[in-house]
C-alpha cells in the first residue's frame, strides 16, 4: 500500500495546529534575519509548505525579488498558493517535487537563486542530505543557505522534552535528525541562532565557489 500523503488531512489547518506563532515563527524570524537578503533576491524555499516563510522573505526581497517554493504535497502547496494569491505576491512560483529527487541539468554557473532557505522540512526527510545538498548546488556562490531544525531542549528547557518530542512525532518529524550539523562541512561563514530553549536551531552559512553553479534546477 502506498504511503499517505503527509498533511494530505491536515493542510488546511496546519497554520493553526503546528504551535507556529507561540513557538515556531521564532525561528523563522531568526534565519531570514541573518540572512540579511537584499531587495531583488531570487530565494528558493524547500518544504515550504503553507508558505509560512514567504511574508517574513517579501519583507526583504521585495517586489523585484522572487520566492520559489518547494513542496511534495499539493495540499500544502494548495494553501501556500491561496496565500500568495491573497496577498497579492506576483513573484511567487510554486513547485509540486521531492526535494530529495529533484531534477537536474548541468547548467555551469547559470544558477538561479541567491539563496535557499528550509525550516522544520529536513528532518521530514530521510534522505534529508541529499535535499541540503540540492539547496547549496541551486545557489550560486557567495549566496546563502539556510536551515531551521529542532532539536531536544537543552538546559532548565528540558523538561519540556516530552511535549517536543511529541510535537515532532505528530508531525512526522525526527527530533534527532539534526541536519544543521552538515552545514559547516559544506559552507563558509556559519552564522548560528538557538531560541525557544535550544529547541528550535538556527544556521546560515555561505556557498563557497567550489559547490555551486553544478546544478539548474525546475
Amino acid at each position: 500500500m502506498k504511503k499517505p500523503m503527509p498533511y494530505t488531512i491536515s493542510a488546511r489547518m496546519y497554520d493553526v495546529i503546528s504551535f507556529e506563532w507561540p513557538i515556531y515563527r521564532a525561528g523563522r524570524t531568526a534565519a531570514i534575519d541573518l540572512m540579511a537578503l537584499p531587495s531583488g533576491s531570487h530565494v528558493l524555499d524547500v518544504g515550504c509548505g503553507t508558505g509560512l516563510n514567504f511574508a517574513l522573505l517579501q519583507r526583504h526581497i521585495g517586489p523585484t525579488g522572487s520566492i520559489t517554493g518547494v513542496d511534495s504535497s499539493p495540499q500544502m502547496l494548495e494553501q501556500a498558493r491561496r496565500r500568495a494569491t491573497s496577498a497579492g505576491w506576483e513573484n511567487v512560483t510554486l513547485v509540486a517535487a521531492d526535494a530529495t529527487a529533484l531534477g537536474s541539468t548541468d547548467s555551469g554557473d547559470d544558477v538561479p537563486f541567491d539563496a535557499a532557505i528550509s525550516t522544520y522540512a529536513l528532518s521530514l526527510m530521510a534522505r534529508w542530505e541529499v535535499a541540503l545538498d540540492a539547496m547549496i548546488s541551486a545557489t550560486r556562490a557567495g549566496g546563502v543557505v539556510a536551515v531551521v531544525d529542532m532539536q531536544k531542549p537543552v538546559g532548565c528547557a528540558e523538561l519540556w522534552t516530552p511535549l517536543a518530542r511529541l510535537a515532532c512525532r505528530l508531525g512526522g518529524s525526527d527530533i534527532d535528525a539534526h541536519p544543521w550539523t552538515a552545514m559547516p562541512a559544506r559552507l563558509n561563514a556559519m552564522q548560528t541562532a538557538s531560541v525557544r530553549g535550544g529547541h528550535i536551531q538556527v544556521r546560515v552559512g555561505s556557498v563557497p565557489s567550489a559547490t555551486a553553479g553544478g546544478s539548474h534546477f525546475f
